[in-house]
């Protein structure tokens, strides 16, 4: 993983929030907020919350009462994630690390994580994080982008990017957010952390856009595939951005820019 890799800062957060969050995000949300609300839990951990996708499909789906504390190791992420969920006083914001979570022993009955786990360093001592925090028989829901072949726009946008810079192609894409979706090694890692009855699926879905040009800022300009652009050749960020919009023309038209995506889901009891 690159040192960029985890960085989401400057404009990046209001990006992502604005343009990935209903392109890709919304949908996993709502199928992690069902997850969650089957189990009732009464007190609820979600790390690497992001913006808040998932707080506040969670939120919604949950009753009064709930104690509910979202995480992220990118304080500018959860600062939008609280601007927008501001006035419900059943969720705490903390900046936390996943491999290092600041709580006690068996603390939750349920933690969720959303597209986090591809981003951690050391995923089966994020996973015994999990674990340790987790009441007796709670349960860790969690997903991960399936390979990137998996990922129409996303795919589309890395082979553009790959022809404008042939001699460093940006790989931020391949290396993390889809790195890691081998379900055999998933299931090995949760094992390896001491969880046990481990149910995982895959989920296809729709992204939608409603141009090229969309899907292009959203990917470029609000993930930190920006600073790989950028390390390349600030002064191009906006003409790579371009580029990978008339590529998804080619392909898609001058209209709405959708695409195939794919996740996989876990399920795993303490």
């Amino acid at each position: 993983m690159s040192s960029t890799d985890k960085v989401f800062a400057g404009s990046i957060p209001k990006l992502y929030d604005e343009y990935l969050v209903p392109m890709i995000f919304s949908v996993y949300a709502e199928d992690i907020a069902r997850r969650v609300a089957a189990r009732s839990p009464s007190t609820l951990l979600e790390i690497a919350a992001g913006t808040g996708a998932v707080t506040r499909a969670v939120a919604a789906a949950l009753p009064r009462g709930v104690r509910y504390v979202a995480t992220d190791l990118n304080e500018p992420m959860l600062a939008v994630a609280a601007q927008r969920q501001a006035g419900d006083d059943r969720i705490t914001w903390r900046q936390a690390d996943g491999m290092a979570l600041p709580f006690g022993d068996a603390e939750f009955d349920l933690v969720c994580c959303q597209f986090g786990a591809m981003f951690f360093p050391d995923r089966v001592k994020a996973y015994g994080e999990v674990k340790r925090v987790l009441k007796s028989n709670g349960t860790f829901v969690f997903n991960v982008w399936d390979r990137i072949e998996d990922n129409e726009v996303t795919h589309e946008a890395t082979i553009a990017l790959g022809k404008m810079f042939p001699d460093d192609p940006p790989r931020f894409m391949v290396r993390t957010p889809h790195g890691y979706h081998d379900k055999a090694v998933i299931k090995a890692d949760l094992e390896r952390a001491g969880f046990r009855d481990i149910a995982i699926e895959t989920r296809s879905e729709i992204s939608r856009a409603p141009s090229a040009d969309y899907v292009a800022t959203a990917l470029c300009q609000g993930t930190p595939l920006r600073s790989e652009i950028e390390a390349r050749d600030a002064s191009k960020l906006q003409a790579a951005t371009d580029f990978v919009a008339e590529a998804l023309r080619a392909s898609h038209g001058n209209g709405a820019c959708d695409g195939k995506i794919q996740a996989i889901v876990i399920e795993a009891r303490r």
